[in-house]
């Protein structure tokens, strides 16, 4: 294997070698701590443009499953339609593979989507950098091909944009209630937990106009990047919002751009969350539930208007998790109730919803 390095901003280096497609890459570094999931975490769109960098040590010896599609046109072991991830960060890749549903190795995965991997990094030590002086952009050098730079930006890019669908997409057309679900970058087990309750899911592209469409209830998505960057999508949001109090529920991005159409403001986490075992409290209760998330960005909640309050907080920081409005059935997570991969603790978040319809 090809020996490489990973340069962060910083100047610190880090070597290893290479499992994946051979090119160089740069992008934002983030970490993972998620003991498993690669498959349904690099095909999520909220990936796209990062470097994701998994602690679990061993990774790759359930290999990867088929990357088939339903007759709805959703993946039926993924995510999304490909990779979206523009790197993935191993400590040790095993090249052996063993699971009932594996029908190649990651390494063959990531060459066919000519996504590149690297292995031999400490990453627990990668993800201690990052911790203490926060996420930074990286580069993957092939050490045989020095002068071969690739240069990347993360912040100031509207991902949202880049991974949203272009045109309206129909889901169990004819259902009940009918849901207009705004795609931020949506993961496919959002629209298979709405569909699964027997509802029509109309997909739109994030800055869609959807104020004069006829239906019953708002679903804001998650997705990549920074929310500020998604003013359209707010204004659509406040629109709405001020000629209707039909339901909305919001997950991650969601979460955000319902906050902004509400007055809140967005910061960008030092590390961000992104790992199967986030602690989240419901505010007023003394029920915690255990999260899976993928977010970098956060809700300062205490610029919410009068007419909104927390819904949920994060018990390691004390973050916001989720908003609601005290009268209108409108309300959001800034976690995936939908995990996958993840635990489900909290896929009544979708009941909640469906009940307000």
């Amino acid at each position: 294997m090809r020996k490489v390095t990973l340069l962060l901003d910083d100047g610190t280096q880090f070597h290893g070698e290479s499992f994946g497609f051979e090119k160089p890459v740069a992008g934002e570094v983030v970490f993972n701590t998620a003991m498993m999931g690669y498959p349904e975490s690099l095909t999520d769109p909220s990936y796209a443009g990062q470097l994701m960098t998994l602690t679990y040590p061993l990774v790759g010896n359930y290999g990867v499953p088929p990357f088939t599609m339903e007759a709805n046109g959703l993946s039926t072991f993924m995510e999304s339609d490909k990779i979206y991830a523009s790197a993935i960060i191993v400590s040790d890749y095993s090249t052996e593979y063993s699971h009932w549903n594996a029908v190649e190795s990651l390494a063959d995965w990531l060459k066919r989507e000519q996504v590149p991997g690297i292995t031999g990094i400490d990453t627990r030590q990668l993800t201690k950098v990052l911790r203490e002086n926060g996420v930074m952009m990286g580069k993957i050098i092939f050490d045989d091909e020095p002068d071969n730079i690739p240069e990347a930006s993360y912040e100031g890019v509207n991902w949202v944009d880049k991974v949203s669908c272009k045109d309206i997409i129909r889901y169990n057309e004819g259902a009940g209630k009918k849901v207009v679900l705004v795609d931020c970058g949506v993961k496919h087990n959002i629209i298979r937990c709405l569909i699964n309750r027997g509802v029509e899911v109309v997909r739109v592209p994030w800055n869609y106009d959807y104020t004069q469409m006829d239906f019953d209830g708002l679903f804001l998505a998650n997705g990549p990047g920074d929310p500020d960057m998604c003013e359209e999508a707010v204004n659509i949001l406040r629109r709405h919002m001020d000629n209707t109090r039909k339901p909305i529920c919001g997950i991650c991005m969601g979460n955000q751009l319902l906050a902004k159409a509400a007055g809140a403001t967005i910061y960008k986490l030092k590390y961000g969350h992104r790992s199967h075992n986030q602690p989240v409290r419901e505010v007023g209760t003394t029920r915690c539930y255990v999260t899976s998330q993928n977010h970098g960005y956060a809700v300062d909640a205490t610029k919410l208007s009068k007419e909104w309050r927390e819904l949920f907080v994060n018990m390691n920081d004390g973050s916001n998790e989720g908003i609601c409005h005290t009268v209108n059935p409108w309300f959001s997570s800034q976690f995936h109730p939908e995990a996958c991969s993840g635990p489900v603790d909290t896929e009544f978040m979708f009941d909640r919803f469906i009940e307000t319809l």
